[in-house]
């Protein structure tokens, strides 16, 4: 995810591992590769492939795949400047939960102020800051009732409070509490979606929240500190961005960019300077914006510099049992995870995609050992904790059609030569980047997130732009890669855990409304004056295989961003390659995460920080402080969204 101050487009990767976008060269000079030529029968044979297995990168059961013809059924409609959200005709879109919305009717956090006058205690009982990843959990397989379950991922400081800093323990507190996850009890009634304050089942999970390191890393000394000896209990997780969902009925959140989190007061004496790990993660060498380290000596890497190691996983979540622990899963790497997509493969066993978000980082799966068996909760609740981690390598050399290239997965183990300097899957986990810089992993334009086909099973992931990029070509003609791109893979014989695949390019994003060199053809052949967005985020398929995309991008309306407007939601058609705009949020916000009924009626996504630059006041207008919410999208007449 993207904000003002953008640290992930800050490569914190030393190595010299060839990028991706040298394959991408080699293969526009070797084939005369030209994703402006349109769509051939490279793009239908792609989605053709009959493939086993079922996946996650959608939120319903997936029955089979509508025509491709009939997939796009709603009007585009053109960008917006205007701080409201705007929707294709025919379409409802009203606000749910903004923050600070209460979830229990009494006691501390019972009221919203409006003011930012509320203290820690009663931000822990309301919704928290700039929502992001989402899903709803059917109670009983309803799709007018069930728990809807999100992240929040960072906080708006100039909003949280009332002075627009963290100035006192409290302030701290607040802040952490702002941060996390909520899971909300919803309810339809009349055709109007509504928390149920007070359900036993709202719970909010936060920065103070008590988790267990569960897996290979688990009570490893890496993760011991001075309060936790074991190693297995870590307070708090942050800056939960992207989510997954698993078919047992849990929530995966993602930690991304925790390092901000991590700063130290002691600037002056020896002994300040950061190790490698902590340096490869982006660990800060001074004080940080946030002052944790002022107030907790374990976000202070010099007091408590294993604390850090506690945080950059996926993190499981129970949304059913609001007394369960929610549990730090390590088999899955250390990284800034953006978000978690699923598939099983044919023999059960479970495949989870992520990408690390940062630029010129990795892309990586999770193949767990055990196998997943539908309605055994026993056997389902600990498949993340053993398996093994891939890291992949994308090379040239397409074998078939017009594919751009192969690839492969290479195991993250002590077994892999690679790796002989580790001395414990728990080190090489904890150290996931280093490890991976070691193998020769390729670096790609910031990962961002991944999904997964419902019936064909290919994976498509977001590479949301790299502004660093200097080098140009037809296939990316632009001296920085200001845009981004979708990027998708077939796996071998259709198979998730295969070690090899087949890789194209989907869609260049670019903006062919504006003259300026290097402008006027950016983009594929897809991307037109009607239909010109930037940094490609949010990524997630429906039941029927429509590609739904999110952006986070440059909202300026200006220079080589003029006439993309603010932030919004597409709808992509993977065997046309048709892509039309279905949504633009408020000023300054980013569209992100999207889930749906069971039935496919309704839709839920998240605008996040709306007024980030202090120019919105949605959704309350007037001289309202701006504020995160869910958008409730449904068709007017009652039809499947998308339609």
């Amino acid at each position: 995810m993207t904000h003002l101050v953008d640290s992930e487009d800050l490569p914190t990767n030393p190595s010299a591992n060839e990028h991706f976008q040298r394959l991408v060269e080699r293969a526009v000079n070797r084939r005369g590769f030209m994703l402006k030529t349109g769509v051939g029968a490279a793009a239908v044979a792609f989605l053709s492939a009959g493939l086993s297995g079922c996946g996650g990168g959608g939120d319903a059961a997936a029955p089979a795949p509508a025509p491709a013809t009939d997939l796009l059924g709603f009007t585009a409609i053109p960008v917006s400047t205007t701080d409201e959200v705007k929707i294709a005709a025919g379409y409802s879109a009203s606000v749910l939960a903004p923050w600070g919305t209460p979830l229990f009717s009494t006691g501390a956090g019972s009221t919203w102020a409006g003011d930012a006058s509320e203290d820690a205690a009663a931000q822990a009982r309301q919704m928290g800051d700039n929502h992001d990843g989402i899903h709803y959990f059917a109670i009983n397989g309803k799709s007018d009732e069930g728990l809807l379950v999100m992240n929040h991922e960072y906080t708006n400081v100039g909003y949280l409070f009332t002075n627009g800093v963290v100035d006192s323990l409290d302030d701290a507190n607040k802040d952490l509490n702002a941060h996390g996850v909520a899971v909300v009890h919803i309810k339809r009634t009349a055709g109007v979606w509504n928390i149920v304050v007070d359900s036993s089942y709202n719970r909010r999970i936060t920065g103070n929240t008590l988790m267990q390191l569960t897996g290979p890393a688990a009570a490893d000394a890496l993760l011991q500190t001075t309060a936790d000896t074991t190693g297995t209990q870590v307070y708090g997780t942050l800056n939960n961005c992207g989510n997954g969902w698993t078919p047992w009925g849990t929530y995966l959140t993602c930690e991304e960019n925790f390092n901000q989190y991590f700063g130290t007061t002691n600037t002056a004496s020896p002994g300040t300077t950061r190790d490698t790990n902590q340096t490869r993660y982006g660990l800060s060498s001074g004080t940080t914006s946030r002052k944790y380290e002022q107030y907790f000596d374990r976000f202070d890497w010099q007091k408590e510099p294993k604390e850090a190691n506690r945080f950059g996983w996926i993190v499981e979540i129970d949304p059913f049992d609001a007394a369960s622990t929610p549990k730090k899963r390590t088999a899955l790497g250390r990284i800034k995870h953006e978000n978690a997509a699923y598939a099983i493969a044919a023999n059960g066993r479970v495949v989870v995609y992520m990408g690390d978000d940062q630029a010129n980082d990795y892309i990586y799966k999770f193949v767990s050992t055990g196998t997943y068996i539908e309605g055994n909760i026993a056997n389902n609740r600990d498949l993340l904790d053993s398996g093994t981690l891939y890291v992949a390598k994308f090379n040239d050399g397409a074998t078939t059609g017009d594919m751009m290239g192969t690839g492969e997965w290479m195991p993250m183990t002590t077994t892999n030569p690679a790796l002989a300097a580790y001395a414990s899957q728990a080190e090489i986990l904890v150290n996931t980047r280093l490890a991976a810089d070691a193998m020769g992993a390729t670096p790609m334009d910031r990962p961002e997130w991944v999904a997964v086909h419902p019936t064909t099973k290919e994976v498509y992931v977001t590479l949301t732009n790299n502004s660093g990029r200097s080098t140009t070509n037809d296939a990316n003609p632009r001296t920085a890669n200001i845009y981004g791109q979708i990027l998708r893979w077939r796996e071998a014989g259709g198979d998730p855990t295969a070690l090899t695949f087949e890789w194209d390019l989907f869609v260049l994003a670019g903006n062919p409304t504006i003259t300026q060199a290097n402008s006027l053809n950016n983009g594929s052949s897809n991307v037109n004056a009607n239909n010109t967005f930037n940094s490609p985020d949010g990524l997630g398929f429906d039941s029927a295989g429509r590609l739904w995309i999110q952006t986070d991008g440059n909202y300026s309306n200006a220079g080589n961003y003029a006439n993309q407007g603010n932030n919004q939601m597409l709808c992509a058609n993977p065997t046309t390659k048709e892509i039309r705009r279905f949504f633009v949020g408020p000023v300054e916000c980013e569209v992100t995460g999207m889930t749906f009924t069971p039935d496919s009626k309704t839709m839920f996504i998240n605008i996040q920080h709306p007024g980030e630059g202090g120019n919105s006041h949605w959704p309350e207008g007037g001289a309202a402080r701006p504020r995160s919410a869910t958008i409730v999208i449904t068709k007017n007449d009652g039809g499947v969204i998308g339609t």
